[in-house]
């Protein structure tokens, strides 16, 4: 397994670190200590053996990592995002390095299993791809990779199998305005989950990048994802809530403002409020709910315990405080309520 995070033991070498994972096979020490030292040259840390995590940067860790799980001749790989906590220039080394000892059967596996949110990663690396939905995860589509390695990113064909994933992780499956996650728009009243927490900012710079684009406010999705650096992971809840807001659409890998977008965009920071407070009363229940309640009680007041209770419901307590979060952040950018997180009060004492 090769993890997210570096995982390391920072009191342990880089040879202690990759020795961890074959001492369980309880072989001959000697034969430990060839194995971890063969894994370590593997991954290009010949000389570094004994130095500690601090030493190294984040990409020498993340060898490290890789050192570990191919010390024990696995037959397969597993790698949770392996590459998510490097600068890009890192990962993409890394990627390129992996794929070389694949490719020249160095590495003494028979495959690898690969989770990303990074569809570019995903065609550069795999040659069978799974698109999973969320609560509950199942297998949305399966898309065969048949480009010979090493694979162009520029090459059309590359590209096409981008848009073509693009594509079906926004495609409308029923009432659902998108696919894989059905469960974060609203129709559920105030037990609707919410996409993760995304910022105002955040928000308004997509719809502003939106509308300076050339398409007048339409753009594809794998083009916007390219231009901000942003993953899928990164930029999926964005575009998630500015559709639930009734700011944009998504469908066919494509992303549209709609009127409301366009009017957002062109607006200067007051109106801006004041049209994001309709949108958020008008489309996240859980808002309008907050709200009414401040609106009807005598000292304008309710505590953050009496919503997450009723959220506690209709989903588990992390992620009742997830959505409760997301609400917490547009209603005060909105300015229809506000929230002290000392006393975890709500009240109107900044109401718009």
């Amino acid at each position: 397994m090769v993890f997210q995070g570096f995982a390391l033991f920072p009191w342990l070498t880089v040879l202690q670190n990759v020795a961890i994972g074959v001492e369980a096979l309880d072989l001959p020490k000697d034969d430990i200590r060839t194995r971890s030292l063969q894994a370590i040259d593997l991954i290009g840390l010949d000389g570094f053996e004994s130095a500690y995590p601090r030493e190294l940067s984040g990409g020498m860790r993340q060898r490290v990592g890789f050192a570990r799980a191919l010390v024990v001749h696995p037959n397969i790989l597993l790698m949770d995002e392996p590459f998510s906590a490097l600068d890009v220039l890192t990962a993409e080394t890394l990627r390129s390095d992996f794929l070389d000892l694949w490719s020249d059967g160095r590495i003494p596996i028979k495959g690898v299993i690969l989770v990303t949110h990074n569809i570019e990663e995903a065609v550069r690396m795999c040659d069978r791809i799974l698109v999973f939905s969320t609560n509950p995860g199942r297998i949305l589509s399966e898309i065969k990779v048949e480009l010979p390695q090493p694979r162009d990113h520029l090459d059309p064909s590359f590209r096409a199998l981008i848009e073509r994933i693009y594509v079906e992780m926004t495609a409308r499956r029923g009432e659902s305005p998108v696919a894989a996650r059905p469960e974060t728009f609203p129709g559920a009243g105030i037990g609707t989950r919410l996409p993760e927490q995304v910022s105002t900012n955040l928000l308004a710079g997509l719809m502003k990048t939106l509308a300076d684009a050339p398409g007048r406010g339409t753009a594809d999705l794998p083009v916007i994802a390219s231009a901000l650096h942003m993953s899928v992971r990164d930029l999926f809840p964005v575009a998630e809530t500015l559709e639930m807001l009734r700011f944009a659409e998504v469908e066919g890998g494509d992303i549209r403002l709609m009127e409301a977008g366009q009017t957002f965009a062109a607006f200067d920071t007051d109106a801006r409020k004041q049209l994001f407070a309709h949108q958020l009363l008008s489309y996240v229940p859980l808002a309008a709910h907050i709200r009414r309640v401040l609106d009807e009680r005598a000292n304008h007041t309710a505590p953050k315990s009496r919503f997450l209770d009723e959220l506690e419901d209709y989903m588990t307590p992390s992620a009742a405080a997830q959505t409760l979060g997301a609400v917490v952040s547009w209603g005060r950018y909105a300015e229809i309520f506000a929230y002290d997180d000392h006393t975890a009060m709500f009240s109107l004492e900044n109401p718009a």
